[in-house]
């Protein structure tokens, strides 16, 4: 909303609330819960942004789908990593027909080497790698890294000679 009224010239609303508002082109934005019960039914969007979707549970992100299902409507997940789980990561990662965009906090005009410096500081380097550098880290004390259990799943391996 913010934004809409900062335009020059301001933008006219037909409708404003707390949770949506219609412009006067025909358009309208709508503010969603984060409950898969209660978005369920919303139809035909034109497009769809999950912000911080990292943080949202994969069953809001099932619930979105089917909206999109007779508008062919446009997905948009946005986010920073929160480790390395749930939809957000499964699609950067892996999921087809996507496009990724990656900007990391060094890339932004408007955040200072000077802040970086103190966040990189403050968060340590791996806390710092996924809320600046954009990367997906494992949990803080996995009982097992990655690199160990994909290990697990290879078969190029010698076995011993006493197993011969």
């Amino acid at each position: 909303m913010d934004f809409l009224r900062s335009l020059e010239p301001a933008e006219t609303l037909d409708e404003d609330n707390r949770l949506s508002c219609a412009l006067a082109n025909g358009s309208r934005i709508v503010s969603l819960p984060g409950d898969p019960k209660t978005i369920r039914g919303f139809s035909a969007p034109a497009l769809v942004i999950e912000d911080e979707a990292a943080y949202v549970p994969d069953e809001v992100y099932t619930a979105i789908r089917p909206m999109l299902a007779v508008s062919q409507g446009r997905l948009i997940l946005m986010s920073s990593p929160a480790g390395r789980r749930g939809h957000y990561y499964e699609i950067w990662t892996g999921g087809e027909g996507w496009e990724r965009i990656r900007i990391v906090g060094s890339e932004c005009p408007r955040i200072s080497p000077e802040f970086l410096e103190q966040e990189k500081k403050e968060l340590g380097p791996l806390m710092f790698s996924q809320e600046y550098a954009g990367e997906f880290i494992e949990d803080a004390a996995p009982l097992f890294d990655d690199a160990l259990i994909e290990e697990m799943f290879t078969d190029d391996f010698e076995l011993p000679l006493a197993l011969v």
